[in-house]
């Protein structure tokens, strides 16, 4: 039994420091970190006799908690295990308590309370902590280490010296090292490059940004309700070419006829009351101070008579000027109520364009008179068209969707009659000249500005 125990370390001196080389060796001729962990867990034993052996490692340099990275003996980890899942709490227990970069001897006794219970049957008995600490003092891990029989005093100074040289090696191919700048330049360079870049960050470039857009009537003729009532028939097409007094829409018209006859009829008694006080006041002196009540009366009812004809007359809207007529749908107005002045067409010129850009706040750039903008089409999206800036409203307004915009105005240039009413697409805006860097970081800025209170 004794001559087992003393197997590994019964070579000669110079065998242990030779087989310490070698497994160096090893280690500095690995390139990728899933080869490190295997040879940690499996390569170890050739000089320090083990039963297990699992590295683990935190996943950020901040937290205590540590996770299974490699296991000897086992091709591939499963962190879900039981037995792995109670390593992971043991090792974030015990790195709690001791922080520091010593190896550390563990029994059932060290063990955290809640985790005793399961110590004999997830270990042999005698458990070591070894902390892979980098020479800038980092910790990137550790080996946890596990076998049957007490670890012998000259065993932990070859421990500490593999840990010093994996740590080293982890710490040499890690991710960082990937992510290294390799160009090689000279420090020169370097300098050269870094004025340029700060050199172009001054450039004046004009400040720009996007917006949805659309072609829109320029001064449209609104045709608004004239009256109170129910739109009984619309006569002509949406986005349809009508002439100066053709009919667009008719009313519901029997209230108003109902109400011109009786309004006639109320005149025609009137009248005959005043003809029959006039007649009697040549007779009966009494009869004539009824003459004046009459008259008002029989004015009275003529004002009520106009005022029906009036309304009667209206049942016909006709366009003031010829243009395309443009509304939504037939089905959304007729059998609709109406009030006076209500939005219900428009009569455009077609050869009057202009477009309407709805810039959203969080876009918005300080803008002037005459600016220029390049409108994109959808209907035409490999060409731009010219425009500039005719207005610019100071109060946004809330749009369809909710969103807060400015109305911005644009006039178009030469060609414009060969675009449609409603085509839309998204424009460019062009404003001052500000520096590359402003253009670039300012929506970044504006961003982060509410949290850090600059």
């Amino acid at each position: 039994m004794i001559a087992a125990e003393s197997k590994p370390h019964s070579l000669p001196k110079n065998a242990v420091v030779y087989t310490l080389l070698q497994v160096e060796g090893k280690v500095r001729a690995v390139q990728t970190q899933q080869e490190l962990q295997f040879l940690f867990v499996n390569e170890t034993r050739r000089l320090i006799p083990y039963q297990q052996a699992i590295l683990l490692s935190p996943p950020n340099p901040s937290t205590q908690s540590y996770q299974v990275r490699a296991a000897s003996s086992v091709p591939v980890v499963d962190r879900t295990v039981p037995l792995m899942q109670w390593t992971e709490r043991l090792i974030g227990g015990l790195r709690r308590t001791s922080t520091g970069p010593d190896i550390s001897h563990v029994t059932e006794a060290d063990c955290p309370t809640e985790l005793r219970p399961d110590w004999k049957e997830f270990t042999p008995g005698y458990g070591l902590w070894c902390p892979l600490k980098h020479p800038g003092g980092q910790i990137l891990g550790g080996l946890w280490l596990t076998r049957d029989q007490p670890w012998a005093d000259f065993e932990v100074p070859i421990l500490q010296r593999l840990s010093e040289a994996y740590a080293y090696a982890w710490h040499a191919v890690g991710p960082s090292n990937s992510r290294r700048w390799r160009w090689g330049l000279s420090r020169t360079t370097t300098w050269i490059l870094a004025a340029a870049t700060l050199g172009a960050l001054a450039i004046p470039v004009p400040m720009s940004t996007l917006a949805p857009a659309k072609i829109v009537a320029k001064d449209p003729l609104i045709v608004s309700a004239p009256i109170d009532g129910v739109i009984a028939e619309i006569l002509v097409l949406p986005n349809t070419a009508v002439s100066e007094g053709q009919v667009l829409f008719k009313y519901e018209d029997t209230t108003f006829r109902s109400e011109y006859d009786v309004a006639e009829r109320n005149l025609d008694v009137a009248m005959a009351q005043y003809r029959r006080a006039a007649q009697g006041s040549f007779v009966e002196a009494e009869q004539k101070a009824e003459v004046p009540l009459s008259k008002a009366e029989v004015e009275l009812r003529e004002t009520e008579r106009n005022y029906t004809y009036e309304r009667l007359a209206k049942v016909e809207v006709k366009a003031e000027q010829a243009g395309l007529l443009l509304y939504t749908d037939k089905s959304d107005w007729i059998g609709k109520p109406v009030v006076v002045g209500q939005r219900i067409m428009e009569l455009a010129n077609p050869q009057q364009l202009e477009v309407r850009i709805d810039l959203p706040v969080e876009d918005a750039i300080v803008l002037h008179e005459g600016a220029s903008v390049a409108l994109f089409l959808n209907a035409n999206p490999f060409s731009s068209v010219p425009a500039t800036v005719s207005h610019a409203s100071y109060h946004a307004e809330v749009l369809s969707n909710n969103r807060l915009a400015y109305r911005v105005m644009a006039q178009l240039g030469q060609g414009s009659s060969e675009f449609r009413i409603g085509w839309q697409g998204s424009a460019k805006i062009y404003g001052e000249q500000v520096l590359l860097f402003t253009y670039l970081f300012r929506r970044p800025i504006s961003a982060i500005r509410p949290w850090i209170g600059l």
